[in-house]
């Protein structure tokens, strides 16, 4: 059982979701992907609600979803790769949990992101992934409680994570 929750920060494609997933499965937690559930409430993809009602919209409804989970039981939050981007995000996250920033390499990112499954990516290009990446790292850095290499594979990658989580309490 979790004291807190555990929000997990940094770029799309760096892993938080599989991870997370698995960490929260090894540990029979509860797991929740702010961008999943943005797009369960609103009936539509992450991709529809950007082409039709636009990124400032998708960003408040996350809040409002961060907002709502920061009331449940503690679990293990993915984050979407803007919502550390929002001051007030990252201090509802520092208020109720530990942050950690799944860092990947870029290289990696790039060699087997899904261009057409990120809105925020304009031309939909490896050039969008830089520059979305030298945009937000900062952010990433800025607020994580703790950093997990994720450089070296699933596997390993989720049994960090895993280890890095029981070791909280």
């Amino acid at each position: 059982m979790l004291r807190m929750h555990v929000f997990l920060v940094g770029m799309s494609g760096g892993g938080k979701t599989t991870l997370g997933r698995k960490a929260a499965a090894n540990l029979n937690l509860r797991f929740v992907d702010t961008d999943q559930r943005v797009s369960e409430m609103m009936g539509l993809s992450v991709n529809e609600i950007y082409a039709t009602l636009g990124e400032e919209f998708f960003r408040n409804a996350e809040s409002g979803v961060l907002m709502e989970l920061t009331g449940d039981e503690p679990c293990i939050i993915s984050t979407g790769g803007g919502l550390p981007t929002v001051r007030e995000n990252v201090l509802l996250m520092q208020n109720h949990g530990v942050i950690i920033h799944i860092d990947r390499p870029l290289d990696q990112i790039l060699s087997d992101i899904k261009i057409d499954r990120r809105p925020t990516l304009k031309d939909g290009s490896h050039e969008d992934v830089v520059l979305e990446y030298n945009k937000h790292i900062g952010f990433y850095h800025a607020c994580a409680d703790y950093t997990l290499d994720n450089s070296y594979g699933y596997a390993v990658g989720a049994a960090r994570l895993t280890a890095m989580i029981q070791n909280l309490d």
